[in-house]
C-alpha cells in the first residue's frame, strides 16, 4: 500500500527524532567554527580557530560588547566563519551560546513548523549528548558567559533563555 504524504512525513520525522535520541543524527557531527571534520567524520579541534573561540569567550566574560568583539576580530584580520572580513553580532552571539564548545551536542534545539524554524522552548524533547568530541571551552567559562548573557539581557523575554546545568 503506497503511503500518503502525511504518512511519509511522519515516518521521516520519526527517523529524525530517533537520530536525535541516539546521537546518530548528522547534526551531532555538524562542523562549527573551531572544529574540523576528521576522515572518520569526528569533530576535531582546529587550533587556530579554537584560539579565536577562546578569545571571544574571554572578551565577552570581561564585559566587551558583541560589537567591540566583532571590531576586535576585524582589526586582527580574523575572517568570520563564512570567510568574510566582518563578523556580525549575531554570529558571535550564537557562538557564545553553542554548547558544542564544551564537548557536548544538544539536538532538537529548533523545530520546523513547515514554514519556519522556531526555538524549541520545551514543546519537544531536546537531547544532550556528552563527550562527543574534545572541548574548547571549560564548563565554568561556558556557564559564566551564559550568566553574563542573562545579566545583560534587559528584556523580560530574554530571561526565558535556556539555562543549562552541567
Amino acid at each position: 500500500i503506497p503511503m500518503n504524504a502525511f504518512e511519509k512525513s511522519e515516518v521521516i520525522k520519526a527517523s529524525l527524532r530517533k537520530g536525535f535520541r541516539d546521537g546518530s543524527s548528522k547534526m551531532a557531527k555538524r562542523r562549527c567554527y573551531g572544529y574540523d571534520i576528521a576522515s572518520d567524520g569526528a569533530l576535531v579541534i582546529n587550533s587556530e580557530e579554537a584560539k579565536v573561540v577562546v578569545w571571544i569567550f574571554e572578551q565577552y566574560k570581561v564585559g566587551k560588547s558583541l560589537g567591540k568583539i566583532a571590531a576586535g576580530l576585524e582589526q586582527q584580520g580574523i575572517l568570520s566563519p563564512t570567510g568574510k572580513p566582518k563578523w556580525n553580532r549575531e554570529a558571535i552571539d550564537k557562538l557564545l551560546s553553542n554548547e558544542k564548545y564544551t564537548g557536548r551536542v544538544l539536538l532538537q534545539k529548533t523545530i520546523s513548523t513547515g514554514a519556519v524554524q522556531i526555538e524549541n522552548d520545551g514543546l519537544m524533547d531536546r537531547y544532550l549528548h556528552t563527550e562527543t568530541h574534545e572541548a574548547i571551552i571549560s564548563d565554568e567559562m561556558f556557564e559564566a558567559v551564559q550568566q553574563e548573557k542573562l545579566r545583560r539581557s534587559k528584556s523580560s523575554e530574554n530571561t526565558l533563555s535556556i539555562k543549562q546545568h552541567f
